[in-house]
């Protein structure tokens, strides 16, 4: 048989899944982690009550959880896209650097958004960045999800049908335009920016099954 009508087969360069798993893992446990340091804990003798100091803090608390959830959602389906790969090779870890590095941003974001939500001055850009700062994510989350299920099929561990592709890539892709509301949003109350976010993080939270 002459070597012409050998199959051809796609070059594949291969990095252990395991490792990017664990690093990935790593990042952002860290991430989800610093979100507490933002919790501070009221001293004694400021003049108020604890109590009163503590209700002052519902900035903190609110974007805390919002802001957990969020990464711990990113978590799950990074998670997912990450398991469904046999392999990585130099695209997807490159992509996946630039995921963990926008995730790592989200807790100073998230810090910003706190402290700003009740000032007179500084709410508004204040939720513009931290909405901003999830728009970003979410884009880069989606490439990442486009590049592990069309660019690099090759590497998946099972073939997806073409309906579970498309069901996967458009729930990735509709946070990008409510984090983009939500930002505008923030031109004219910060609340609302705090309830979008919410809005799409119990969306989130709904079980999902592509099919």
């Amino acid at each position: 048989m002459s070597s012409d009508s050998a199959p051809t087969r796609q070059p594949v360069e291969k990095y252990g899944i395991g490792r990017v798993e664990a690093f990935s893992d790593g990042v952002i446990a860290v991430a989800i982690t610093l979100l507490v340091l933002d919790l501070r804990v009221p001293q004694p003798g400021d003049g108020a009550g604890l109590a009163n100091q503590l209700a002052e803090l519902w900035p903190n608390y609110l974007a805390y959880v919002i802001s957990f959830l969020a990464i711990g959602i990113m978590w799950i389906n990074h998670h997912a896209a990450l398991r469904r790969l046999k392999g990585a090779d130099h695209a997807v870890l490159v992509a996946n650097l630039l995921l963990l590095l926008c995730i790592v941003a989200l807790p100073f974001s998230t810090s910003l958004f706190a402290t700003y939500l009740t000032s007179p001055t500084g709410g508004h850009l204040a939720a513009i960045v931290y909405a901003g700062s999830f728009l970003v994510t979410s884009l880069v989350f989606f490439a990442l999800q486009y590049l592990i299920l069309v660019r690099r099929r090759h590497l998946l561990r099972e073939p997806l049908t073409l309906r579970q592709q498309r069901s996967l890539l458009l729930r990735g892709v509709l946070a990008a335009p409510v984090y983009l509301v939500a930002a505008l949003l923030g031109l004219v109350t910060p609340y609302l920016t705090l309830a979008a976010c919410i809005l799409l993080g119990l969306f989130y939270l709904l079980p999902f099954r592509s099919r």
